[in-house]
């Protein structure tokens, strides 16, 4: 539950630090006092979009912070999901705009994304204003509640999965019928372009070898004239290298005996004869292999031209990407070919998981037509108590095709009277009669979602007298069973029914006009209530009546 409020400039707010307390408390206040300045601050709380026009005006920066009593509640689990730390006793969200329009979150003082606030004010408060009483014309709120009711989130979550699997199949068959169709229509085409690939026999790192070839090729010259240059310096009669170092190693060698040291020098000639020997022979077969062939040269430049000519017409780099190419082509030519069982056997994939869907949303239409009844029941019992004996409402629940809440449409049926026929209760309940039935719903979902704090903003409209104390009485009710409940109204009969009692007022001041809130006493209750009964002018006899209300 909600424990301390804290705003400080904030439109009219200067500084507001105000204590609340579990169970059911009022607010009340003349039009335009600032209660709807609290909750616009609120609703910052619970993750809504800042502007920085709500700053007040000549400072540069406002703080809103609460402080939630979440022991008896387990939260636990979505603070160790998003790491941050917990405190079932005091969990702190904060939220602070600067005139320059920037807006940061905290939770815990754990800064936080906007949208994570708005998950956790979900589930930590509820605020119900006059503008929700037309959520009752919107199918999916009428859906939700019924849903909230039968508790069947688990099998609408298994539900959803199936469904969501259910529809990429869909997809996936659609994509492959456009792609076969779209072949079938280009099929000549794509004949055409696989038999030109496959005519050109490619193979993978062709281009490279061919390049490499025709290169060494229009150098033959040149590289004839090296290597018969490098064979006479190695393998000339009287001049070449490897004589003149054989006759080195013999002139060495005669030495040997009367110049050891030369025995070394012998051994290192030797060796470097050797190597020269090999490479001398490397160097004569390399001479003799080479051969410049022009029809050969021809032949290759030829074949790169095509694979050119090949990789330009089909937008590609290389021939591994025509290869690439050739191979997609000879799968579509396949699928075309093979359209009807591909498509067959996709259409049985569909219908299976189709039927799977269906299943599961039978259960959950099952969950939802016994809840329907028990709602028709309840809400009848409840309307009746709120003044309305004859009242009559239905849950009218047809089935559709499969959608992502399952396959039923919801309609909230109302009639005030027997004697008229039931029909969707946006269109004929009145004002009134629709703060009665949204409060008597609210009611019915609260016993079923364990939320800790509810804020009616003047769900009374359009009733009075011993209606309202009924309303008020439900509130109470409401905040008995470990929730807090919080009311603003301008009705006395409800004011008086709150375990405690907060009143907001402005003031002028030099500083321009300044919204205050404060908890009010016994004494300052009575006052506060008469006024309401009687006005500006407080008579005795709406102080009385105030006492009586109050059970003073």
């Amino acid at each position: 539950m909600l424990r301390q409020l804290y705003i400080k400039n904030f439109t009219l707010i200067d500084e507001l630090d105000i204590e609340l307390h579990p169970g059911f408390s009022v607010i009340t206040g003349e039009t335009g006092a600032g209660k709807s300045i609290i909750l616009g601050a609120i609703g910052l709380l619970l993750g809504q979009r800042a502007d920085s026009k709500a700053i007040k005006q000549g400072t540069d920066r406002c703080v809103i912070e609460a402080h939630f009593d979440l022991s008896r509640y387990d939260m636990k689990p979505f603070f160790d999901e998003n790491d941050i730390e917990y405190d079932n006793n005091d969990t702190i969200i904060r939220r602070e705009l600067t005139a320059a329009g920037k807006s940061r979150a905290f939770i815990n003082d754990t800064p936080v994304a906007l949208s994570m606030l708005k998950e956790l004010g979900d589930q930590l408060m509820d605020v119900h204003s006059q503008h929700q009483n037309l959520l009752l014309n919107k199918q999916d709120f009428q859906l939700n509640v019924v849903d909230i009711l039968a508790n069947d989130s688990k099998e609408l979550e298994a539900y959803q999965q199936s469904f969501a699997d259910y529809q990429q199949k869909l997809r996936e068959l659609s994509m492959l019928k456009e792609d076969i169709e779209r072949n079938r229509q280009n099929i000549d085409f794509l004949q055409f372009q696989f038999d030109e690939l496959s005519a050109a026999k490619l193979n993978a790192g062709e281009q490279e070898e061919l390049e490499q070839q025709s290169e060494t090729m229009c150098h033959a010259e040149d590289i004839k004239t090296a290597l018969y240059e490098a064979d006479n310096a190695l393998n000339g009669d009287e001049q070449g290298v490897v004589t003149q170092v054989k006759k080195a190693t013999y002139s060495l060698n005669s030495i040997s005996k009367v110049l050891p040291k030369s025995s070394e020098l012998t051994e290192r000639l030797e060796s470097c004869r050797i190597e020269l020997r090999d490479i001398a022979d490397e160097v004569s077969q390399l001479l003799e292999d080479t051969d410049f062939d022009p029809s050969e040269l021809d032949s290759i430049n030829n074949r790169l031209d095509r694979l050119y000519e090949l990789e330009k017409k089909y937008h590609t780099d290389n021939v591994e990407e025509l290869i690439i190419l050739r191979d997609e082509l000879q799968q579509k030519l396949s699928n075309i070919e093979n359209s009807d069982e591909a498509v067959s056997e996709l259409e049985k994939q569909v219908e299976q998981l189709r039927n799977v869907c269906t299943k599961k949303a039978s259960t959950i239409s099952t969950l939802r037509q016994a809840t329907a009844k028990k709602m028709k029941s309840e809400l009848a019992q409840r309307l009746e108590a709120l003044g309305m004996p004859h009242a009559r409402f239905d849950v009218q629940i047809t089935t559709e095709e499969l959608g992502k809440n399952g396959q039923d449409n919801v309609s909230f049926l109302f009639s005030a009277n027997t004697s008229t026929p039931l029909q969707p209760v946006a269109q004929v309940a009145s004002g009134g009669e629709i703060a009665r039935v949204m409060l008597s719903l609210k009611a019915m979902i609260s016993g079923a979602v364990k939320l800790p704090t509810i804020i009616f903003d003047e769900i009374d409209t359009g009733v009075s007298g011993k209606i309202a104390e009924k309303m008020a009485q439900i509130m109470q009710e409401m905040g008995h069973t470990e929730r807090q409940v919080i009311s603003i109204t301008h009705l006395p009969q409800i004011a008086a029914l709150g375990s405690h009692h907060y009143r907001v007022s402005k003031e002028e001041t030099k500083n321009g006009t300044v919204s205050q809130m404060q908890e009010l006493s016994n004494d300052e209750r009575i006052k506060e209530i008469a006024q309401m009964l009687s006005g500006s002018d407080v008579t005795e006899a709406a102080i009385q009546h105030a006492k009586e209300l109050l059970k003073l």
